[in-house]
Order: C-alpha cells, then structure tokens, then sequence
C-alpha cells in the first residue's frame, strides 16, 4: 500500500453543503414494511406501486453488499452512475470558484456534469498509445482541483490504467479520486475496490449498465467511505431509484452465474472479433481492449461509417475525439450480430477498396 497524506473531506465539502438540512421523507422517518400507512399522501389503490419506494434501497444494498463484501453504508445507488458523477461535483465544487480534472480522451459526462454546475473542467491528455502519464496528471493538479475523474478500463480507449499509479495520484491529492469501473467485469485486471478502506478519498463507481445487461431500468453505484456516502444521501432526491428498477435489480443479483456466463461469452466474442478483424484490409489498427468494445482504426472512416449505417449497423465514429483519429468503437454484439458486421464490413472493402 501507498502511503498516503492526512485526507480532510470536511475542508474540500461545499460550505452550503455542511450547513444545508437534509429533506426527510416520510420513508425516512417510519423504516417499517407493515402497518396502514397514512403519512404520504398515498394512494390507498394499486398496490404495490402506490407507495414510495425505499429512499435508501436497503434490501438491494444489503445484497449488494454481500456480493461485493462491503458494507451498506459504503454503497450509494442512483439514476444511473451519472446522478453519483453529478452529485459528486455538486457537494464538492463551488461553481465558478473550483475544478475537475479527467483525462482525454475519457467519458463525456464528466464534462457534461461539470459544465452544468458552472464547474471548470480541465483535462491531461493521455500518452498516443492511451496509457496514463502520471507526471503529467499530477503536474495539473492546483488549488482548484477537488475532484479527479479517472475511467478504467477506458472509454473509449478500452484499456485499463495501472492501479498503483491511480492510488498514487489519491497518496498525493487533497480531493477526490473518482475511478469509474462500468467496464470492469470484463477486464482481466482486479477492481479497485478492496482500496477503499486505505484510500479515504476513493469513490468508486460502478453499473448494472453493462455486465448486467441492465441499461435500460439505469441503476449505478458509488462505493466511498461512510462519510462521503452520507453526503451524498443528504443531497439526493428523496426517491432517486423507483420501485421497478429496486425489483429488476434484487432480482438479477440472484442471477450471478448468468451474469457470469453473459460476461464469457462477450469475452470469447470479442477474442473471434478480434481474429477476424485484424485480417481485413480496411482495418488499420486494433487497440487493447479491457472491456466489451474494441477501438478500430480503420481505412475511409467515414464512408465505412455511414456504410454500416445503411445496412442498420450501428457502431460509433470517434474520428472526432482526441487520439481517436479514423476510429469507430465497435460493442461486442452477440455470434449472430458480429458476423452481420463482418459479413458487412467485408462487401465494403470489395466495393470501396
């Protein structure tokens, strides 16, 4: 472990923040599942969606928690990672006064959030081959700086950054470093998680978005020490995950294995997606991948893009992003559509090349 300097969440936490009263909800202040309930407003009819969902999810933390081993009061759950990324920014950067760094290129929202809160956003580029310059990062970071936003694996580069250099940067910063781990069940490299008891000011960010096959109920999570967690409880809305999306979500944490099985499959696609690709004359480039997509440098982007488009084959063009110069990001699809996409790719390279 990384020695690391005294860390003060009281002095980077917004003053108004630490003064301001939290909202309790009915919820809040009555924790049991029985009795007549006449404290809310509530519809008497329609049960069971006619009452408020739990504001702090308990049931599905504590399962959570035990899959992950770690304690429910180091668990925040939100409207996708988003809402912890804009929550984040809100407790602890004053608008127009304070900064977040992140890397480029890297997740869009971190910017999206952080302009929405009137926040500067400052960014470090990444070396040409999308490893971290840790010198670099470190030399960015001022007395603006409150929060870091550090995405691994990568998006949209795929590939994961060393943890030893990540916990250094938390050894040397005052703020905090938040790694978002939505890729991570499908990269080879362990989660940062078992840090957190080390790294007082870690926030690690996780989905049901990806592995989960979740995307569509937008269920996130932030895993941080208690204190962190609790100033992110007091600024939420009251009930940010519905009961649906609680359900859906308790549900298939019954269903590790078919996760599990899902998260293999993905991999052994992308392994036979890689073996065909890089055998194709309009692929210039492969970059490494950690995650379920791969980073495509390819011959006439933009007419290959558009080609894809036409025969409704959605893929991205990140021809416009930083390093990302004649790329489409491709998401591992499942054997019937990857082969779709190969069977296209190719009737391009015999009428264009």
């Amino acid at each position: 472990m990384i020695k690391t300097k005294m860390f003060d969440l009281e002095k980077i936490i917004r003053p108004n923040i630490k003064k301001m009263k939290a909202y309790s909800s009915a919820r809040n202040e009555y924790k049991g599942n029985e009795g007549v309930f006449l404290d809310a407003n509530e519809n008497p009819f329609n049960n069971p969606y006619n009452r408020y969902p739990d504001p702090l999810q308990n049931d599905l933390k504590r399962k959570l928690g035990e899959i992950k081993k770690i304690d429910v009061s180091k668990i925040f759950l939100g409207n996708g990672s988003d809402e912890a990324i804009d929550l984040l920014i809100r407790a602890f950067c004053e608008p127009g006064k304070d900064s977040v760094l992140s890397l480029d290129p890297s997740y869009g929202m971190y910017q999206v959030a952080a302009d929405t809160n009137a926040v500067d956003f400052k960014t470090v580029a990444l070396n040409p081959d999308f490893t971290l310059n840790v010198g670099r990062l470190k030399k960015a970071i001022d007395n603006t700086v409150k929060l870091i936003f550090i995405c691994s694996p990568n998006n949209p580069s795929a590939n994961h950054f060393d943890k030893e250099d990540i916990l250094y940067i938390a050894s040397v910063f005052d703020g905090l470093v938040i790694v978002d781990e939505a890729y991570i069940d499908f990269s080879p490299y362990s989660s940062i998680l078992n840090e957190l008891n080390n790294y007082k000011n870690l926030v690690v960010l996780q989905t049901f978005s990806k592995a989960w096959g979740l995307a569509g109920i937008r269920l996130g999570i932030a895993y941080a020490s208690e204190d962190i967690i609790a100033i992110l409880n007091k600024i939420k809305y009251p009930y940010n995950v519905n009961i649906l999306t609680q359900n859906v979500a308790l549900e298939a944490l019954g269903n590790l294995n078919e996760k599990d099985k899902w998260v293999q499959t993905i991999l052994l696609q992308k392994q036979f997606l890689m073996e065909k690709l890089k055998n194709m004359e309009v692929v210039e480039h492969i970059y490494p991948s950690d995650a379920n997509f791969l980073l495509v440098k390819v011959k006439k982007i933009n007419e290959l893009f558009n080609y894809l488009i036409e025969n409704q084959i959605i893929t991205r063009n990140r021809s416009k992003v930083t390093l990302c110069e004649d790329c489409i990001r491709i998401t591992i699809g499942n054997e019937v559509e990857n082969r779709i996409l190969l069977e296209a790719m190719s009737d391009f390279e015999d009428q264009f090349l």
